[in-house]
């Protein structure tokens, strides 16, 4: 990225004409509404995020990803996964199985595949943990960097850092930043904010978060005041972009996410998160109804950070996946295509599968995964 460029490379487009549905067969009834999460308090509309949030208004007909269901990490040793998020960060195991056959096949887009794949929670928010018998896929790739393209994070609030931390450093659980960081008061939209990033076995970054009185959801202060735990829920999953507007034109324009914060970050606290020098982020934060969050960063500086790699397939161990619902998924891919993204679907077209399930993967302009699912008739 060009050092001079502006914070988020301008206000996104307008869009040329009413946007239009691809009808491939009948409306997908509602499923029951889970309870949505309260979004972190709107920071003030200053210029930044009055241009960030500036595009075309929203059509209330138009087909929308309603809530994000859960992330996918994809993992090279499923017991020893399940072992870490149960064991050191206090995750529920709901439960374990084991997926085979052309539907699941179609779906990821990969021939001969099997999978074991655990389903755990932490508050309110599920994860997934996907192991590929087979076929398998490259390791993560060792000299990755916080501005890869191919970057990704959960990020874990916490009731008090310096527990979190100490039992972090207790577990011997290897370090991305280099310790966990305070966010100056300075910059109005994230002062106060403590975070810290860590890895996994495999080298997928997670991230600590602790809000001041002030930030975050008033859930995540009201869990924290009772003190039963230590690990709260998930708050978002962040994602590298290349272009905010880009971005945007995906998520917010053709999924229906709405943005709910804007703030552009630096300094040494920065730099030490993310381990990267020099390190002048734009971060846009994005919600459904219901949900994790999902959130941009896109690096104004340095330059240097490597595009998602064009041959990665679901098997890989940089692989994740951000899954969704939508009470019309035809609606919602053709809405899609309808605006001529950068969309690559990685699926053979919206697959039903033997669960009654359907749903179809994808990749947002910047190659992160998006898994959509249909909502499913009572």
């Amino acid at each position: 990225m060009r050092a001079g460029r502006h914070r988020t490379r301008g206000a996104a487009r307008l869009l040329g004409a009413r946007l239009a549905l691809l009808t491939l067969c009948a409306l997908v009834a509602p499923a029951a509404t889970a309870q949505p999460h309260d979004p972190p308090a709107a920071q003030p509309a200053d210029g930044a995020l009055a241009a960030v949030v500036a595009g075309p208004l929203p059509d209330a007909a138009a087909p929308v990803a309603r809530a994000v269901l859960e992330i996918n990490l994809t993992v090279s040793d499923l017991e020893a996964s399940i072992g870490f998020f149960t064991g050191v960060l206090d995750f529920e195991l709901l439960g374990t199985r084991e997926l085979a056959g052309p539907e699941h096949e179609a779906l990821e887009g990969v021939f001969g595949l099997r999978q074991r794949v655990a389903t755990l929670r932490l508050g309110d928010e599920r994860i997934t943990l996907t192991q590929w018998l087979a076929p398998e896929g490259r390791p993560y790739p060792a000299d990755s960097r916080s501005d890869d393209h191919w970057f990704q994070h959960l990020a874990i609030v916490v009731a008090d850092m310096d527990a979190a931390f100490a039992r972090l450093r207790s577990q011997r659980v290897r370090f991305a930043s280099s310790g966990p960081q305070r966010l100056p008061d300075s910059n109005p939209a994230a002062g106060g904010i403590e975070a810290f990033y860590f890895k996994d076995a495999d080298g997928h970054v997670l991230e600590l978060l602790e809000f001041p009185a002030d930030k975050g959801s008033a859930r995540w202060h009201e869990l924290a005041a009772a003190g039963d735990a230590l690990f709260l829920g998930i708050d978002h999953t962040a994602i590298v972009v290349e272009d905010t507007d880009a971005s945007l034109r995906f998520w917010r324009d053709g999924l229906g996410l709405a943005v709910v914060g804007h703030s552009e970050n630096s300094g040494s606290e920065q730099e030490h998160l993310n381990n990267v020098f020099g390190a002048r982020l734009s971060i846009t934060s994005l919600r459904a109804a219901s949900g994790p969050g999902v959130e941009f960063l896109e690096y104004l500086a340095p330059e240097g950070g490597r595009p998602y790699p064009a041959e990665a397939r679901p098997n890989d161990l940089l692989h994740w996946e951000t899954r969704l619902l939508s009470d019309d998924l035809e609606g919602l891919i053709g809405r899609l295509q309808a605006e001529h993204l950068r969309v690559r679907l990685l699926s053979r077209g919206v697959t039903s599968l033997p669960d009654g399930d359907r749903g179809v993967l994808l990749r947002d302009p910047d190659g992160h995964a998006v898994e959509l699912h249909a909502a499913r008739a009572p």
